[in-house]
């Protein structure tokens, strides 16, 4: 991976060396550095590693897999134009993990960067050249783990454990060199499905099948991380098919995976899909919570419950899942998605190290003890589809590692990386224009944490009441009075699962975070907000204000000096921005228009 393109290079040589020797050679062929880079091989460090200087070397010392982290890191910073970064670097979690929910067939669900970089026509099928590019980009921002299978394990991907595994055992050998672990999603009922009478947890035959297959995997694929689990959500089998608890199913697959260093990782993901619009007395993003907080402390020490950042769906925005707040006796994972599956597809613009910075100030737990991300890689030139999209994955790499990553630095870093023929003036633009995205995103769509007014299955695009009576349970109950929930301890009780202090700060209007207020509260349109303007007002604003946005972002983007491949993406996926700006901004607009009667104080048009 050339120094002047750290991040998402098309370009790779043969490796004939370590890893981070490849990297130094070619950092040494492309650009210049002030300083000769000398390495210490250390071992039993971990994935840490330490810099030190002396006045012509820069010494990193560390233990193969630190070397490697080490020496991404000094690139990075030369490259970025920041000083090295002497002292002591320690990942924050163990496992920092990419979850790919890619299909057999070679579809990817919820992916919008293209076809699978690992599968095809039901089988194991890659270009190794681009998985060692992958690989080695990943590892560059400390990624470990890559999960290479879809959570909803479809029959054709239950060869991975069995039929196919020497193909899935070779992919991880590329994967190795670069201190990336595999880990495999598999379908809790499997033995049912091989030919056992049920996949019943506490059945001594399931423990045994389970036991056994894991040993078959580890014999081919010794440093395996373990097993990835989606179980009773959305039409996937899990334990409660047999009155079990999901600690139950849960520590089985761990016991079968203890005696090979593995872990269970189990998705929190798990609520009723099939509401009836007319339930009022259930509330969706308190599922998690009753779900898994009464099970604290009874799952086993290699189970890592891995919970979504919010209590929703990956919504515009929502506020901190209270699970994991709440679970102090049990392994914890943060799950976040990359793949902006309802943040605009990798079309629309959507920078998230702001979004990181918020979840991991807010969250502070002690039993987080690994970070995970819904991958967006495909098999696009790019990797990503939208060139800006790899900004989402790279900054996931450096806040896994340090939560306490600096979003502006990131992005600043992201962007020298990518772009380094940019002249100051123009990467600060580029820098200004991806900050502020998120915020121009979610004023067009869904403002104050509205959320699900989105065309149902596709997810991209305005459909005010698509979710309102389907039995997803996602309701805004929007009239001609007023519009959102109330989930105080008044209403369904939800702000109740959270710590005293966040209670507080959400039960009351005056004091909850303005962009939060209508996932936690019902409003009239007549509410006065903080600046003075009434809700609707608000309403309205947010929308034209989102989509002038977009028409500056155009303007902006269209005066810099991009490469030529790029630049043609950028200019396609920002004209579709454009018009999907427009459209959010009338159809919602003209929707509350028609139910509240009041019109724009500032005269703009809306669609009757």
């Amino acid at each position: 991976m050339a120094a002047n393109t750290l991040w998402l290079n098309e370009t790779l040589p043969e490796i004939t060396h370590t890893p981070y020797e490849t990297a130094l050679a070619e950092a040494d062929a492309a650009v210049w550095f002030p300083k000769r880079i000398c390495l210490d091989r250390l071992d039993g460090a971990g994935e840490a590693y330490t810099v030190s200087e002396t006045a012509d070397s820069c010494i990193i010392s560390g233990n193969d897999a630190g070397l490697l982290y080490g020496v991404y890191a000094v690139l990075t910073a030369w490259r970025a134009g920041r000083p090295i970064p002497v002292g002591h670097h320690a990942p924050a979690y163990a496992l920092r993990m990419l979850n790919c929910w890619d299909n057999m067939d070679g579809s990817i669900e919820r992916g919008y960067a293209g076809r699978s970089l690992w599968f095809d026509h039901d089988r194991v099928e890659y270009d190794p050249e681009r998985i060692r590019c992958v690989a080695s980009s990943l590892a560059s921002v400390g990624i470990n783990t890559v999960c290479i299978n879809n959570v909803n394990v479809h029959e054709s991907a239950l060869s991975l454990i069995d039929g196919q595994l020497d193909e899935v055992a070779k992919l991880a050998a590329l994967f190795r060199a670069y201190h990336i672990r595999l880990l495999l999603s598999v379908n809790f009922a499997h033995p049912y499905i091989a030919g056992l009478e049920s996949a019943d947890p506490l059945d001594p035959a399931v423990r045994e099948w389970w036991a056994k297959r894991a040993d078959l995997v580890y014999a081919k694929i010794p440093d395996l991380a373990g097993f990835l689990v989606k179980a009773d959500s959305e039409g996937r089998p899990g334990p409660y098919t047999y009155g079990r608890s999901h600690a139950d199913g849960a520590n089985m697959l761990a016991e079968a995976l203890e005696g090979h260093g593995g872990v269970l990782i189990w998705r929190c993901f798990v609520y009723n899909c099939r509401q009836d619009w007319r339930d009022r007395g259930t509330d969706r993003p308190m599922a998690a919570y009753e779900h898994y907080h009464p099970l604290d402390g009874q799952f086993a020490d290699n189970v890592i419950l891995q919970v979504k950042n919010g209590p929703f769906d990956f919504q515009v925005r929502e506020p901190i899942s209270p699970l994991l707040l709440s679970m102090p006796k049990t392994n914890l994972a943060l799950e976040v998605q990359l793949a902006q599956e309802y943040t605009g597809q990798q079309i629309d613009i959507y920078s998230m190290p702001g979004m990181f910075r918020e979840t991991w100030d807010t969250m502070g737990s002690e039993r987080i003890m690994a970070a995970a991300a819904v991958s967006n890689l495909g098999n696009d030139r790019n990797y990503t589809g939208h060139p800006f999209a790899s900004l989402n994955l790279y900054a996931f790499g450096c806040f896994a590692w340090d939560p306490a990553s600096d979003p502006e630095t990131v992005t600043r870093d992201w962007i020298h990386l990518t772009y380094p023929a940019l002249i100051p003036g123009d990467a600060d633009r580029l820098l200004e224009l991806l900050m502020r995205s998120r915020e121009v995103y979610e004023k067009y769509t869904t403002p104050m944490g509205l959320g699900w007014m989105i065309t149902p299955n596709t997810h991209y695009g305005p459909s005010p009441e698509g979710y309102e009576y389907q039995a997803w349970g996602t309701y805004h109950r929007a009239d001609r009075n007023a519009v959102g929930i109330d989930r105080t301890r008044k209403g369904t009780g939800y702000t109740a699962q959270y710590p005293e202090k966040l209670q507080d700060l959400f039960e009351n209007p005056d004091t909850c975070p303005e962009n939060l207020l209508l996932f936690f509260h019902r409003l009239r349109y007549d509410a006065v907000m903080r600046d003075g303007r009434t809700l609707i007002q608000r309403l309205y604003d947010d929308h034209f204000e989102g989509a002038e946005a977009v028409a500056k972002m155009a303007e902006v983007l269209q005066c810099l000096p991009f490469p030529q491949e790029d630049a043609q993406v950028i200019r396609e996926r920002i004209q579709a921005q454009i018009r999907n700006a427009q459209e959010w901004r009338d159809v919602i607009n003209t929707y509350f228009h028609r139910l509240s009667g009041v019109d724009d104080a500032r005269g703009r048009r809306i669609y009757d």
